[in-house]
């Protein structure tokens, strides 16, 4: 009948009243059948108390297969009667009507159903699998036609599953109906949202449209429930459903408030779906916890989302970590234990930091939470740069106030450290450790915070211990990279929590009188130091720098040599910076002679040609202006005309920000007349210059710095002077008025973010393991900024380095070469040796 009704449902219409007729029949014999079909299945309801399935077992197979095909005709009514449907449509209504009894009633037969769990019939358990399945299949076929009937078959199905368990949970194929129990959880949650996006407009604010909301919110709650029933009973048999149930808290998440890809909902509507609907989330996961194929999916390494699931994922294992604490010591070890270095014996940093300073040619396939908390942190740039907020920590006596989520990360990851466990402390050290050494500065910024509150948590022994640590990691890094720039800051910031008597045996330990011990001052603040002992520290420091600084005078002052000498002046500007009152008249005079004999060695052709060069002319210009009421004018002088000539020849960043630290202390310094003719000029040169630079991080800075001089400065007249352009002079009206900002939209905002977190993300999503190691774990010498195009500015040289051989080629034909040229020549080959040595 239904093959009789697809093939000449074609040619129905209302001119055809033959074929018209011919279906109408047919609609009608079928409705007949299902009645007949149903009462057949009410007289067995009827005459029996409980049903043996082996008595019945061709009944349920051939009702369902009727239903089935039934469904689906109706479903597919509209395409397969084209434009002709309201002929026949009062017939397929009645057949959808009785097609429904009958499964209502088969389904109170089904009920009736006994099976012994001890009697291993085996055609009966396959018989009630088929039957699960069947209307598991109609469940997909009627989710869009009938909600609350779509809902009770799934019902029936949780039922059903329940009741016969202890037979048929070997049988059944629970993939297949937590696949569609997602499906169909996801699907309602989505067309929740659509309605409530509507009940944002004026117009849809009707009770019909609410009632609708409220009622697609209830179906979303009860598929939530089935769900978490359903895992409930059957987990041990989930472990090839995992990645989908955490496929379906991410998909949710991803679309609901504060997503940055959520719907746009109204408040009231958010915390109502939330009230009914999220909250079931959370139970789902505590039962996930203690599962481990769920902690696998969960943390695999390989694990790689889209843009838009990153930030859920974050909070997920946020919630999986604030949970960790009320579970046993072996749950927590199986989140908190990478899966390669699970059954480690080692304890502390300390023989943890060699592994994470070397290269690991097979990462772990599980990382550890931790691990996997600071990587998908790493990954919601866009939802740190907007920021989201998130729902604070009610606080006794406060009202309870949104955070970012930096903050929510932050404060949670703190709670969790309180908590842990005393046996998984390596792999928490572990996992600071390497967030810490991060490329991603937010990361290591993030993994800081928690240490430092680690330190102040723990022991004043565990704090000197780090400290301690930290220190040796710092003098074992091969060269400047990234990683010791963090190791740097982690030093300075621990150095504040350490208890006095500690900082005492650190300072003996790390004398600066060592001579490698220098690396470590340039990176301490003194200011952490109680005052006697920052007094004395600070002049002990001092007097070993200027040392240093007298003995690299008097020596062979090669370039080799200049990176010992820098990191003297680091360590002696850091002193000047932070403890520059506790150094005495005649120490400031050593530092201010050494300053002066060093600047006098200084030339644009070494500082434009030398990397090391530039580095020292960088930290000798803020260690300068620190002493700017003191020193010489003739000096200042010298200074400023040397800053002018070279920020003509645009040099690095790192030098253009030490100029403009230079100049911006020379505000506070009173000019006489005399010498302001030398002076004046060459400041306002350099403002202007760095003023109209396109950098925006130098023009931020430059904003700043020169906002500093005009506020402090006695020369009033250059501050026009500095303003070059009218452009330049509206850049620096917007900086003080705070104007000129875009005028962007919350939407756009969001948007905007969106798209370059897209663009930002995948590229380095392409990066393999291998090459992200080499990358952030290799030293890079310092470079000076290359201008596009800089292909063409080294061929234009190479090319001119060829004429100039050609030239000499063509004179040793015409005449006798002069005794010294192969001398010169021999030189040029050694200078060309290692500028290969370079390239490679």
């Amino acid at each position: 009948m239904m093959y009789e009704l697809t093939s000449q449902a074609r040619g129905l219409s209302s001119q055809n009243l033959e074929i018209q007729t011919t279906l109408r029949n047919i609609l009608q014999t079928m409705v007949q059948l299902l009645g007949a079909l149903t009462g057949c299945v009410q007289h067995v309801c009827a005459t029996q108390e409980s049903v043996i399935l082996e008595n019945i077992h061709s009944l349920p197979s051939s009702v369902l297969r009727v239903i089935k095909s039934t469904f689906v005709h109706c479903k597919n009514s509209e395409s397969v009667y084209s434009g002709h449907l309201h002929l026949v449509s009062d017939l397929l209504q009645a057949l959808f009507k009785e097609a429904y009894s009958l499964q209502k009633q088969l389904m109170e037969l089904l009920d009736m159903v006994c099976m012994d769990p001890l009697v291993d019939e085996n055609d009966d358990i396959l018989n009630m699998v088929v039957v699960i399945h069947s209307l598991l299949d109609i469940c997909s076929i009627i989710s869009s036609m009938d909600h609350a009937f779509h809902a009770n078959t799934w019902k029936f199905i949780i039922k059903q599953s329940l009741k016969h368990q202890s037979v048929i949970k070997s049988q059944l194929k629970h993939k297949d109906i937590i696949t569609s129990l997602c499906e169909d959880t996801l699907f309602s949650f989505h067309s929740c949202l659509q309605l409530a996006e509507q009940l944002v407009q004026p117009h849809a604010q009707d009770n019909a449209d609410y009632r609708l909301f409220q009622k697609t919110l209830k179906l979303c709650r009860f598929f939530a429930n089935s769900l978490l029933h359903y895992t409930k009973e059957f987990l041990p048999f989930l472990s090839d459903s995992c990645c989908t149930l955490h496929q379906l808290y991410l998909q949710i998440h991803s679309k609901f408030p504060p997503s940055l890809y959520a719907a746009r909902i109204s408040k009231a509507q958010q915390e109502e779906i939330a009230g009914a609907f999220l909250v079931t989330l959370d139970p789902l996961i505590s039962q996930l916890l203690t599962f481990q194929p769920f902690v696998q999916v969960v943390l695999d390494s390989r694990l790689e989302l889209p843009c838009e699931l990153q930030f859920p994922h974050c909070l997920l294992l946020v919630v999986i970590m604030d949970k960790l604490p009320s579970q046993p010591e072996a749950v927590q070890a199986l989140w908190c234990a990478d899966s390669q270095v699970s059954g480690a014996t080692t304890s502390g940093i300390l023989c943890t930091s060699t592994r994470l300073l070397t290269l690991n040619p097979s990462p772990p396939t599980q990382v550890s939470l931790l691990k996997g908390i600071f990587s998908s942190f790493e990954q919601c740039s866009g939802e740190l740069s907007l920021p989201v907020c998130l729902q604070g920590v009610r606080s006794k006596g406060q009202a309870e106030a949104a955070v970012t989520l930096y903050q929510h990360v932050c404060v949670h990851l703190c709670a969790f450290i309180t908590s842990f466990h005393p046996s998984l402390f390596p792999e928490l050290d572990t996992a600071l450790l390497d967030a810490v050494l991060s490329a991603n500065m937010i990361t290591s910024l993030l993994a800081m915070d928690a240490w430092c509150f680690l330190a102040r948590y723990g022991t004043a022994e565990l704090c000197a211990h780090h400290v301690t640590i930290v220190a040796h990691l710092i003098k074992s890094c091969p060269g400047e990279c990234y990683q010791l720039t963090n190791l740097a800051i982690l030093l300075k910031r621990l150095f504040f929590f350490m208890a006095p008597p500690h900082q005492v045996e650190f300072i003996q330990k790390f004398s600066p009188k060592e001579p490698g011990n220098l690396l470590l001052w340039q990176y301490i603040s003194f200011q952490a130091l109680p005052a006697d002992l920052r007094r004395q520290t600070a002049r002990e420091v001092s007097r070993v720098c200027t040392a240093q600084c007298r003995e690299w005078l008097g020596s062979s002052r090669t370039v080799g040599e200049l990176e010992s000498l820098n990191t003297v002046l680091s360590a002696l500007l850091t002193v000047c910076s932070s403890a520059g009152e506790a150094l005495d008249s005649g120490q400031q005079t050593a530092v201010m002679e050494v300053g002066s004999q060093l600047w006098a060695l200084l030339n644009i052709k070494l500082v434009t040609g030398q990397p090391y060069v530039q580095q020292t002319l960088s930290l000798l210009l803020p260690l300068l202006g620190f002493f700017i009421q003191t020193l010489d004018l003739q000096l200042i002088s010298q200074v400023v005309t040397l800053q002018t000539s070279l920020l003509k020849l645009e040099p690095p960043d790192h030098v253009r920000l030490a100029v403009l630290d230079f100049v911006s202390s020379v505000g506070k310094l009173f000019i006489p007349q005399a010498m302001q003719d030398k002076i004046l000029p060459s400041l306002s040169s350099i403002f202007a210059s760095l003023l109209s630079d396109r950098n925006w991080l130098l023009e931020q800075h430059t904003l700043e710095a020169f906002t500093q001089f005009a506020e402090g400065t006695n020369q009033e007249e250059i501050v026009p002077l500095c303003l070059s352009s009218e452009e330049t002079k509206n850049k620096v009206v917007s900086f003080l008025e705070k104007t000129g900002f875009v005028d962007e939209t919350a939407d756009a905002r969001v948007e905007r973010i969106k798209q370059e977190k897209g663009i930002f993300w995948e590229p380095f999503a392409k990066v393999t393991v291998e090459e992200a190691k080499w990358s952030s774990l290799q030293p890079y010498a310092k470079r000076a900024r290359h201008e596009l195009p800089v292909e063409e500015k080294y061929r234009a040289a190479v090319q001119a380095a060829a004429g100039a051989l050609g030239a000499i080629e063509s004179l040793l034909q015409q005449s006798v070469p002069p005794d010294w040229l192969l001398t010169e020549m021999e030189a040029l080959h050694e200078r060309i040796d290692e500028l290969k040595r370079r390239v490679v």
